[in-house]
């Protein structure tokens, strides 16, 4: 054993200028080759695969950087262009990748696709105006951007075209003055976003009428506190109803939500949007945006109805509960009379009814996230068919009602206007005093005492009636019969025999006439 230790070190102390000059090569082909791995350039501060060059007068990426590195900051530097060479080599592993506060004012095509692994990007703080074109289109995966505190006020439809794992884009303190609706619909839309951060733009209004088309998973994450708002009841109810889902862009920004109220052209002022008498805005309004966005489903008394749970905890890994307004559970897989729930959440109710009317929870159990959510729906049931019998059975009441006194005014104008008149203009012969008598009469509607023309309508109009009470002292043996004067026959032929004026109405008796009756002593 001896010799062989002691041969060992003479065999290698004969090659030993050969080893030494192979190791020094070794060694300098590792530092400078392209798989180097182990150094950090002066300017950098390195922590295993997490590489900070902040505020180093920076206007690229070191070429010396190992290439493993998974974190790269380069913060409070000057490079000011992001163009294809601003990268000059690939990290194939770097998924996190923070530039910001480095004057960048242009991004070109390419720019990222020496990082095509990139899950968080912080473009934040920069001098960016516009984003156009698709300019992150290397970076399928990247999963957050941040773009907050430029000056960004167009974004191109394309301009996130490929982005199709995003779920969080921060745009906050820019100058926009448009909502992004195009990464919600069309063909460039982000179906994985589920966080959208365009808080204190120029936003004054939203798109109210295109807003009911975001899914309600991507709706809850929509920040809008801080945008100078127009007070409208259409944005109140909408602001609201997100109030009432709790929904954590409200909840958590209530007192940051404003709009200006004008009192003339030239003066306005700041209002809390989220107040109960804002603007005297009425429930109704509310209500009709709540069907608006979906979540007030009419249903008609045995039409099929299908309702989705729109919960941002949706995928293969959750499992949907339905809980019915008499706190009975809807489940998959089970027979439940006319309802049935699919595994993706949809519920479907086969033949409504009245009594099916209220309000239904869906319950999103994700078992990946641990994440469980509630959404709220109401359906209301109707029947269209007696709706529309009840209101025909309406119209026809009331056209009647409305024929009926149209023909009464017919009749009373052809009554008025049309009936002859039938007074005739006669000389009133003069009239007698009546003597006192035993016999009281009784003077209806005395006329004139000079002569002159009947003008009256009435046909009566003028007539003495004479009214005969009996006397006190009847004779017995008249049976309560009235006793008349001693000439009550020849009085009683008189009577009999005088003719009736002409002019008078058909409806007097005959035995007045224009002649006054005078009793004898």
């Amino acid at each position: 054993m001896w010799l062989r230790v002691h041969t060992l070190p003479t065999l290698l102390g004969a090659v030993r200028p050969g080893c030494r000059e192979l190791l020094c090569l070794l060694v300098i082909t590792v530092t400078v080759g392209p798989g180097a791995s182990g150094v950090c350039p002066t300017a950098c501060i390195c922590a295993t695969d997490i590489v900070s060059c902040t505020n180093k007068n920076l206007s690229k990426v070191p070429g010396n950087l190992f290439r493993l590195i998974k974190r790269l900051d380069l913060s409070y530097n000057r490079i000011g262009l992001l163009d294809s060479e601003w990268i000059p080599v690939s990290f194939a592993k770097l998924n996190t990748l923070i530039i910001r506060h480095n004057n960048i004012s242009s991004i070109s095509t390419g720019s990222f696709s020496t990082t095509p692994n990139l899950k968080c990007l912080d473009l934040s703080s920069n001098k960016l105006k516009t984003v156009k074109n698709a300019v992150f289109q290397e970076l399928k995966v990247l999963e957050v951007l941040l773009l907050y505190n430029n000056y960004i006020s167009y974004l191109d439809p394309s301009a996130f075209g490929g982005l199709s794992q995003l779920q969080k884009l921060y745009l906050s303190g820019n100058f926009l003055t448009q909502f992004p609706m195009d990464l919600y619909v069309g063909r460039f839309k982000l179906a994985e976003l589920m966080f959208l951060d365009v808080s204190y733009n120029r936003i004054p209004s939203m798109p109210m009428h295109h807003i009911n088309l975001v899914p309600g998973k991507q709706l809850r994450g929509i920040y809008l506190h801080g945008n100078p708002f127009v007070c409208d009841c259409s944005l109140y109810s909408l602001l609201v109803f997100w109030y009432r889902r709790h929904f954590s862009s409200v909840m958590d920004f209530k007192n940051d939500y404003t709009c200006r109220l004008w009192s003339d052209s030239r003066h306005s002022r700041q209002v809390l949007l989220l107040q109960d008498s804002f603007m005297n805005c009425s429930d109704s309004i509310i209500n009709g945006s709540f069907r608006a966005l979906g979540f007030i489903h009419e249903a008609q008394v045995g039409e099929r109805l299908i309702v989705h749970c729109d919960s941002k905890t949706g995928n293969g890994n959750t499992d949907f509960i339905w809980v019915g307004p008499d706190n009975r559970l809807l489940e998959p897989d089970k027979e439940m009379e006319n309802f049935h729930v699919f595994h993706n959440g949809s519920l479907v109710i086969e033949s409504p009814r009245f009594e099916d009317a209220g309000v239904y929870s869906c319950i999103a159990m994700n078992r990946q996230r641990l994440l469980n959510e509630t959404v709220d729906v109401t359906i209301n049931v109707s029947n269209f068919t007696v709706s529309r019998s009840h209101a025909h059975e309406t119209f026809n009441t009331a056209f009647t009602t409305l024929a009926a006194c149209v023909a009464s005014i017919v009749l009373v104008l052809l009554y008025l206007y049309l009936t002859p008149c039938p007074c005739k203009c006669k000389t009133k012969r003069p009239k007698n005093m009546l003597h006192q008598s035993n016999a009281h009469s009784s003077i209806l509607s005395p006329g004139p005492a000079s002569d002159a023309c009947a003008d009256e309508r009435k046909a009566g109009a003028g007539k003495r009636v004479v009214f005969l009470e009996p006397l006190k002292d009847t004779a017995a043996g008249q049976n309560g019969k009235v006793r008349l004067f001693p000439s009550e026959a020849v009085i009683a032929e008189g009577i009999l025999k005088s003719t009736r004026g002409k002019s008078d109405s058909d409806s007097v008796n005959s035995v007045f006439s224009d002649t006054p009756f005078v009793a004898s002593t």
